[in-house]
């Protein structure tokens, strides 16, 4: 955990190993997600897209891994995403954070954190917030 905690703090950045097919294998059998259209590229040829990409959830996951690395994963109060475009085979991804808030609910204080997954190219593939419980400790003195 960072020393101090504030508005502006970044949380921080995790890049991963380019998409592989066998990225999107693996995530398939953990997760139960066997959708034809991201492990089979005849499937999604037929669809019409060019091969197979990623599951969104994937990089929603890949999100989850950032911020529990940055805070344990019990603090977590709260976490929800949008897709806002495909991850491709190959492509590399890096998920940044950002706390944007700090507010107390009840007797906790909790950051409110913007989130990204940004391609080598500069898609922004997920857009997301969290709500993470801090020690007051944690926090900056503008609190």
């Amino acid at each position: 955990m960072p020393d101090s905690i504030a508005v502006g703090t970044a949380l921080p950045e995790l890049t991963l190993p380019a998409i592989r097919r066998s990225t999107l294998a693996l995530y398939a059998g953990a997760s139960g997600d066997h959708n034809p259209i991201h492990i089979d590229s005849d499937f999604a040829q037929q669809a019409g897209q060019a091969d197979v990409f990623a599951h969104g959830m994937l990089s929603m996951a890949y999100l989850g891994r950032m911020l529990t690395n940055w805070q344990p994963q019990a603090q977590l109060r709260r976490f929800k995403a949008r897709f806002t475009a495909m991850t491709h085979l190959y492509d590399v991804v890096s998920c940044r954070g950002e706390v944007v808030a700090l507010s107390q609910v009840g007797e906790e204080w909790q950051a409110r954190c913007k989130l990204v997954v940004v391609t080598q190219s500069g898609t922004q593939t997920v857009i997301g917030e969290a709500w993470v419980g801090v020690p007051r400790e944690a926090m900056g003195d503008g609190l």
